[in-house]
C-alpha cells in the first residue's frame, strides 16, 4: 500500500506532530479485504470503498481502519475527521493496533474530536503495550514534553530506548536527548524499567 503508507503512516515528525505509523500491520484475510487494498493501491477508490466498506460493517478490524483512514485523508471520500475517529475507534476497540496509534494522534491534534492529550496517552499505551514501536517513540515524547501526563524524563528515556531497540533511530535520538537532563542515576533507573517492560512483554509500564 504505497500510498497509504506514504501519506497516512507518518513521516514521524512528532514533536510537530504526525499520524502514525505501522499501519496494516494486523494479519489480514479473506479475498474481498485483499481485493480492496489492490483497488486502493492502483487508485481506484471506488472499488476499494466498495470491497472495504461491507467488511468494514460486519467488524473486519483491518477494513476499518482502513475506512478510518480513508476518510482521515479524503481518499475517494470527502474528508470527514467524525467518520475517521467512527472507524479507528471501532477497530481500535477490537485491539488493532494501528487504529489505537491513529486516536491517539486524532485525540492529540483535535481532530474530529476536542483536543485531549489524556486520550491520546490512553490509546498510544495500549498500542505500546501490543509492541508498537510507533506508540511507544510518541509515549517517550509525551512523557519528555509533559504531555497527557507529568513530565518525567526517566519515563521518556525508557519508551525511547524501546522504541530504538525495536528499530526507530528517533528513539535513540530521543534517549540520548533527554539523558542530557539526567542524572547517572535516573539514567540507571530508567535503563532497569526498559528492560523490566520487554520482559514483560510491554505490559504495565
Amino acid at each position: 500500500m504505497k500510498h497509504l503508507t506514504l501519506t497516512i503512516c507518518l513521516t514521524l515528525s512528532v514533536l510537530l506532530g504526525s499520524l502514525v505509523t505501522g499501519c496494516g500491520s494486523d494479519s489480514d484475510s479473506g479475498a474481498d479485504f485483499d481485493k480492496g487494498v489492490a483497488a486502493y493501491e492502483s487508485g481506484d477508490y471506488a472499488t476499494a470503498l466498495r470491497e472495504l466498506r461491507p467488511l468494514a460493517e460486519q467488524g473486519h478490524a483491518n477494513a476499518q481502519f482502513h475506512m478510518g483512514v480513508t476518510y482521515a485523508e479524503g481518499v475517494g471520500v470527502p474528508k470527514d475527521y467524525k467518520t475517521a475517529m467512527k472507524w479507528f475507534t471501532l477497530a481500535a476497540e477490537q485491539g488493532n493496533a494501528s487504529a489505537q496509534v491513529s486516536l491517539g494522534f486524532m485525540y492529540r491534534k483535535g481532530r474530529g474530536v476536542p483536543q485531549d492529550d489524556k486520550t491520546a496517552l490512553k490509546w498510544y499505551t495500549l498500542a505500546a503495550e501490543q509492541g508498537n514501536a510507533d506508540a511507544q517513540l510518541v509515549l517517550g515524547y509525551m512523557y519528555g514534553l509533559g504531555q497527557g501526563v507529568k513530565k518525567d524524563y526517566v519515563y521518556a528515556h525508557m519508551w525511547g530506548h524501546i522504541a530504538a531497540s525495536n528499530g526507530y533511530k528517533n528513539g535513540r535520538k530521543l534517549r540520548d536527548f533527554v539523558a542530557k537532563k539526567m542524572t547517572a542515576t535516573q539514567i540507571e533507573k530508567a535503563e532497569k524499567l526498559a528492560s523490566e517492560c520487554v520482559a514483560k512483554k510491554y505490559k504495565g509500564c
